[in-house]
C-alpha cells in the first residue's frame, strides 16, 4: 500500500458482501449501494465509525459486489512521518487496526472516491512474496454476520489487530 510519503504491507482485511451481509453497508444505506453503481471496482470507500475513527474501504466489483476494509498494514516507509501522526513509537502498534492505519497514513474522507488502480500517490502495489500464508478467520468489531470467515490474515503477523483466533 502507497499513500503519499508512507507505504506498508496489508496485513489484514475484512470481507463485505453488497448483498444479504447485515454488517455490510449496503445492508442499510442507500448511499452505499448508490456508491457501487456510480463507481469502479478499486475505488476509496471511505467512512466515519463510531465518531472516532475513518476506514479504509476497497470497492470490489464481478460476479458480487462488495467491500474490503483495510484492518492491519506493516509499516515500511514513512515510519517517522506515522509515529508523529500517531503519537505513538512501538512500529508494531501503528497500523494494527483500521482507525489506527488510516491515522498514520492520514487518510480521511477527503480521499472518499479515489480511484486506487491510477493515482500512484494513492494505491496498492503488488509485492510479489513467496511464502505468504493467508488465514481466513471470522470477522471481527461487528455484531451482525461476523460469523462469516472473511478476516484474512499474514500467519504469524505481529502487526495484525488482534490474534487470530485458529
Amino acid at each position: 500500500m502507497i499513500w503519499g510519503k508512507c507505504a506498508g504491507t496489508i496485513i489484514e482485511t475484512e470481507a463485505y458482501l453488497a448483498e444479504n451481509d447485515e454488517a455490510c453497508h449496503t445492508f442499510s444505506r442507500p448511499s452505499a449501494r448508490a456508491f457501487i453503481e456510480r463507481n469502479k471496482a478499486g475505488t476509496a470507500y471511505i467512512y466515519f465509525s463510531y465518531g472516532a475513527h475513518w476506514m479504509l474501504n476497497v470497492l470490489v466489483k464481478g460476479a458480487t459486489n462488495g467491500f474490503v476494509l483495510i484492518r492491519a498494514v506493516q509499516p515500511l516507509r514513512g515510519i517517522g512521518l506515522m509515529k508523529k501522526r500517531r503519537g505513538v513509537n512501538d512500529e508494531r502498534r501503528l497500523c494494527s487496526g483500521p482507525g489506527k492505519l488510516t491515522k498514520a497514513f492520514d487518510i480521511t474522507n477527503r480521499h472518499h472516491e479515489t480511484n486506487l488502480c491510477i493515482d500512484p500517490r494513492h494505491c496498492f502495489a503488488h509485492r510479489s512474496e513467496e511464502n505468504v500464508d493467508v488465514v481466513a478467520d471470522q470477522r471481527i468489531g461487528i455484531t451482525r454476520s461476523a460469523h462469516y470467515p472473511w478476516r484474512f490474515t499474514i500467519r504469524g503477523s505481529k502487526y495484525v489487530s488482534r490474534r487470530v483466533k485458529l
